[in-house]
């Protein structure tokens, strides 16, 4: 082998070592971002129940507000009521199937 191709193949080693290196590094920071990732969608899930509990406790105190009739807002109180009555009138009828 010829000093040429000697240093062509050292070059040729060196350059395959940088990228093994480059593409170790690639693998940590894809683990890295996957990690950040699922984090990311446990916070999201955890905010998504936190608001579907607070939306249901708003709608659980406007009805009973409604209810109430603290408010001069009859008609209000009387659309509010006429829509529980639906649904129950749902749910009995599900049942019913």
């Amino acid at each position: 082998m010829t000093e040429e191709e000697k240093e062509l193949l050292k070059t040729f080693e060196a350059r395959l070592r940088h990228l093994i290196y480059l593409h170790d590094e690639q693998r940590r920071e894809n683990a890295r971002l996957k990690e950040l990732l699922n984090a990311c969608r446990a916070d999201c899930a955890a905010s998504q129940a936190a608001y579907r509990a607070l939306e249901k406790r708003y709608t659980d105190l406007k009805t009973a507000t409604t209810i109430s009739l603290n408010g001069s807002d009859v008609k209000e109180t009387k659309l509010r009521l006429s829509k529980l009555v639906r649904e129950v009138d749902k749910c009995i009828a599900l049942l019913n199937e």
